[in-house]
């Protein structure tokens, strides 16, 4: 197949414990991309086996090995990649083999033919156990819900992003689970493909049914960042305004029950209920006034990367 593009490609993987998997993985990448100009960026996340040893065996001169200071997680894993990356296209996949490289000239023919941001993979015939189909299942559901944003399959790692978009992500925590909603709301315009999906070559999955709590967790994250990270006051504040005024119309109920009728009020759970809205609500409308200041903050303050990186090498030779 004749290369679609001239462009300067990078494909970023995460790595944690991929020993049995990387060197294979490294091959059916050059298979899949033979007369095209590109690089290839490790970035092993601390792992405990011999993956940076097998990766550094290979003495690549394609192969860029980025060894983070301590295990950061998948997404700031990603995020160090996508920095480091130098090209036009960047496509992001797993290191297990169950993305299947042979798919990527088909996305990238998509991307840059069609125009689009992103192309995202979505897996058929999935290989994988319920423990990883059910969260997934349950992100696809809320994303679809509440943001309207129709993507199939939010867990597929296999993704071709333009330089632009990939670099403008900036993940942390765990988000790159919601990388394509993060693409969408900062503007890129995206398709879905069909891709291949294998059963893992070796190693074990580090997912269990932990990750549907924080799938739900992220998801209410990324709800606050969408609608009120540039204005957080707009929330707490009126939900802080809205206590007052109930706590407020309590005690002035009470105050006239007092001393209008003269009735007894001290030991009513209605006092208390009304002092526990009113300060509630002064509490909410100053924590929006703290993350105000929080906002400016972030965005007034110099640019510094969530991760710190122990060395870069390609090939057999260290570069930094």
């Amino acid at each position: 197949m004749q290369p679609v593009t001239n462009s300067f490609l990078s494909i970023v993987v995460p790595l944690y414990n991929e020993e049995d998997n990387v060197t294979l993985l490294t091959h059916k990448i050059h298979e899949a991309l033979v007369g095209y100009n590109y690089e290839i960026v490790y970035v092993d996340d601390f792992s405990t086996d011999q993956t940076k040893k097998v990766v550094k065996d290979l003495n690549d001169q394609k192969v860029a090995l980025i060894e983070l200071k301590k295990n950061y997680g998948q997404s700031l894993a990603l995020a160090a990649g996508i920095d480091y990356a130098n090209g036009d296209y960047i496509i992001t996949m797993d290191g297990d083999l169950q993305n299947d490289p042979s798919d990527i000239p088909n996305m990238l023919s998509s991307a840059i033919t069609e125009e689009y941001d992103l192309v995202t993979g979505i897996r058929q015939k999935r290989k994988d156990s319920l423990v990883k189909k059910i969260p997934s299942k349950i992100a696809n559901f809320l994303v679809r819900r509440v943001t309207k944003l129709d993507i199939k399959d939010n867990g597929c790692a296999l993704k071709v992003f333009t330089k632009e978009i990939a670099k403008g992500l900036n993940l942390y925590g765990e988000m790159h689970r919601f990388i394509t909603l993060l693409a969408h709301l900062e503007g890129a315009q995206i398709k879905q493909v069909p891709v291949k999906h294998h059963a893992r070559h070796a190693g074990v999955s580090k997912y269990g049914l932990e990750r549907v709590f924080k799938v739900v967790a992220d998801m209410m994250l990324l709800l606050f960042i969408r609608k009120y990270f540039q204005r957080p006051i707009h929330l707490f504040g009126i939900f802080g305004v809205l206590l007052i005024i109930l706590g407020v119309f309590i005690e002035s109920y009470l105050l006239i029950v007092k001393f209008g009728f003269g009735q007894d009020i001290g030991t009513r759970p209605l006092l208390m209920f009304g002092m526990m809205f009113i300060l509630g609500g002064i509490q909410l409308f100053t924590i929006g006034i703290v993350m105000e200041l929080l906002i400016r903050t972030y965005y007034e303050s110099q640019s510094k990367r969530p991760y710190r990186i122990k060395k870069i090498s390609i090939g057999d030779q260290k570069v930094s």
